[in-house]
């Protein structure tokens, strides 16, 4: 649809994966222009900081609770920027990573309202690289994949071959699913002994790097009350970079 020169505009900005210097420079530059910031939770106050004249509007969204359902978001985005605001939507992550991004740019579209996106440095990528765990790598995995799993139907989908020699899989949102997450996978035919990763907090203050088994990846989560934000990496290159080393032996049944 053809946009209003009458309107103001959109920016989806990418947050990055949670530390403010990750932030990239063209998503600063969006936030010193804004008028209006509609954030999710989880941004550091120094990134929010970096709009000092923007209103905010927090519009954070927890396992079973949002503050705003989606299309209230979308509408809120659109009648902001039909006020004649710069309006900057900023996410955790990359918008378009698991960040409902395309909801949001097709609802400014059907209004006819400017948008742009800004990408981020996604979560799985900052964390990974916080462990100095590479993703792919020459010996171990060819290739990644980016998996929800907080999402209805689980145990319908058929997850064969996201997973196992040469690939790497990588769970957003899946710590309260992960018992049922591991099943999957090894229902889907796995190995038990497919080692795996808790990236906890990448990035932030009070991160954790926690190495496991798929077998007992739900046990792990639960007995160190792994919270969000959370990445669950499975593959040979969990076994790689940095993790808690007492942790790695408890999983493997050796005595610390």
């Amino acid at each position: 649809m053809e946009t209003s020169s009458s309107y103001g505009r959109v920016i989806l900005v990418g947050a990055g994966p949670g530390a403010p210097d990750l932030l990239t420079l063209r998503a600063a530059r969006a936030l010193a222009a804004a008028d209006v910031v509609v954030h999710d939770g989880l941004i550091d106050p120094a990134v929010l900081d970096l709009a000092p004249g923007a209103r905010r509007i927090d519009v954070s969204k927890k396992r079973a609770r949002h503050t705003l359902p989606q299309d209230a978001i979308g509408t809120l985005l659109v009648a902001e920027a039909q006020a004649g605001n710069v309006v900057v939507r900023l996410k955790g992550g990359d918008p378009f990573i698991f960040g409902r991004g395309g909801e949001e740019v097709e609802a400014c579209d059907a209004a006819g309202v400017a948008v742009e996106v800004i990408p981020g440095v996604s979560s799985a990528l900052g964390a990974a690289a916080a462990a100095l765990m590479p993703l792919t790598h020459r010996d171990h995995a060819s290739s990644v994949t980016f998996v929800a799993g907080q999402c209805k139907g689980l145990t319908e989908q058929n997850w064969a071959g996201l997973a196992g020699v040469g690939r790497t899989l990588v769970i957003y949102m899946g710590v309260t699913a992960a018992e049922a997450i591991s099943d999957k996978l090894m229902a889907d035919g796995l190995a038990p002994d497919t080692p795996c990763a808790v990236l906890e907090r990448g990035t932030l203050p009070g991160s954790r790097v926690l190495r496991t088994l798929l077998a007992d990846l739900g046990g792990t989560v639960a007995r160190e009350k792994v919270i969000s934000p959370a990445l669950l990496v499975v593959g040979a290159v969990a076994r790689l970079g940095i993790a808690d080393s007492v942790l790695r032996q408890v999983s493997e049944g050796v005595n610390a």
